[in-house]
């Protein structure tokens, strides 16, 4: 399958099957927004919860945050974001339209209008949204939507260390909105000017040399790795690791890698893993004046913790998702589309079908069996055409099994299973289907 057809395939499935709708489409849309459906909501939130889960609720280091979009200002003056948060615009000479320098060829002819007139001087565009707290609109009154949700983690740091009582190392993790003005958005969901960040600050003791804090990085290397190659059930070739050269890090960067992932538009960054140093906590120190050291409970030294910074985008997570497990089987009227999702990922994990609807006593029975899964997984009802058209339907939104409840069932209360990536059947009692499926599941 050529990839451009890939991503065309994935974006039209998005949208027909409930995933992704473009955002305020009876407006005549806007450039780049996006709106999850039903189907993409269940999606996301099995990300977050299963992110949660690995990375907060089963490690003892790490407690979670939800923090305040707009921030004060004066954070992102001592982040150093006013000053250093900015790509290169050029624009065209002939249609004005813009795009970071360092995605395009400035000697080609504009992908906007195909004029041969150049483009502009490079200027620098700072990526932060403003707003205005309050009624009035001047300089007194500006602040802005947060562009990652790293530094409300670092303000906090002493809230957080005096209420848990947490001892080095240990991290804040957070899951929530980011906003940047981006200047050439696009790749459907991969680069939005509204997204997603799970994101953690590991804090540990500041390292005695460059082995000590690099012992600390690759642990947080290899719990990425685990994350893609045992949740996402990625195939690792299709992963790379990119060492950020010195002279492109981030200010606050002593050493950065992106995980890149073959995307089908090419191999771009899918998530990252940056050494901060103490930059932030102690540039807030200094800012605010409020003291962000943490006290050795054994040694009683003071000092401000270094931090190491796992990154992953949501919306990126879901886009690789997709184009890791979007599978076409056989040919013509045989063709078979499926999403291969690992069942946890799935948005429906059971539909249950009865086989005729216009048979009271199997849609009756169809439904006692739906209402008792339903306490446990999300489940899909599915009465609409033939038994083959709903496999087709639940195949391709990545329903990893499906109930048929036909005449049999009424004699002898077995109902058949159909397994998503094998097409095979199997009949089940109705009374083990709850364990079946928590095994299944697990």
């Amino acid at each position: 399958m050529e990839q451009k057809d890939l991503m065309e395939k994935i974006v039209s499935l998005c949208k027909r099957r409930g995933f992704v709708f473009p955002g305020s489409e009876i407006y005549g849309g806007m450039a780049n927004s996006w709106d999850y459906g039903s189907l993409g909501v269940e999606l996301k939130n099995n990300i977050k919860q299963l992110w949660w889960k690995r990375f907060v609720q089963q490690r003892d280091d790490v407690v979670g945050l939800d923090a305040a979009l707009i921030m004060n200002p004066k954070v992102w003056e001592a982040s150093g974001h006013l000053a250093t948060f900015t790509d290169p615009l050029v624009e065209c000479n002939k249609c004005h339209a813009r795009f970071r320098e360092d995605q395009i060829n400035t000697s080609a002819p504009c992908e906007s209008c195909k004029s041969k007139d150049g483009f502009s001087e490079p200027k620098m565009f700072n990526l932060m949204f403003k707003t205005f707290i309050g009624p009035s609109e001047d300089q007194t009154s500006i602040a802005y939507f947060r562009p990652e949700t790293a530094q409300a983690m670092f303000v906090q740091f002493k809230n957080v260390l005096d209420t848990t009582r947490k001892k080095l190392p240990f991290g804040i993790a957070q899951v929530g909105k980011a906003f940047r003005n981006e200047i050439t958005p696009g790749n459907f969901v991969f680069r939005t000017r509204e997204f997603e960040q799970m994101e953690i600050e590991y804090f540990f003791a500041p390292p005695k040399d460059d082995e000590e804090w690099n012992a600390q990085f690759e642990l947080w290397k290899q719990a990425m790795i685990d994350w893609m190659k045992n949740d996402l059930k990625f195939d690792m070739s299709h992963v790379h690791e990119l060492e950020v050269a010195k002279e492109d890090l981030a200010h606050y960067s002593k050493r950065t890698i992106d995980f890149e992932y073959e995307f089908p538009f090419g191999k771009k960054e899918l998530y990252g893993l940056a050494y901060r140093t103490d930059f932030d906590l102690s540039n807030h120190e200094k800012a605010s004046g409020q003291e962000l050291k943490y006290t050795d409970p054994e040694t009683n030294e003071k000092f401000v913790p270094h931090v190491i910074e796992p990154t992953w985008g949501v919306d990126r997570t879901i886009l690789a998702v997709l184009c890791e497990h979007y599978r076409e089987e056989g040919e013509e009227e045989k063709k078979r589309v499926y999403l291969k999702l690992p069942p946890r990922l799935a948005p429906y994990k059971v539909a249950v079908f009865p086989l005729l609807k216009n048979k009271p006593e199997l849609v009756e029975k169809a439904r006692a069996i739906y209402n008792e899964l339903k306490e446990h997984h999300m489940v899909a009802w599915d009465d609409r055409g033939n038994v083959g058209k709903r496999y087709y339907s639940q195949d391709e939104v990545g329903t990893p099994f499906c109930i048929t409840v036909d005449f049999d069932t009424l004699e002898n209360d077995t109902v058949t299973v159909r397994d998503r990536d094998t097409a095979e059947q199997e009949r089940i009692a109705t009374a083990d289907l709850v364990s079946y499926f928590a095994n299944k599941l697990s």
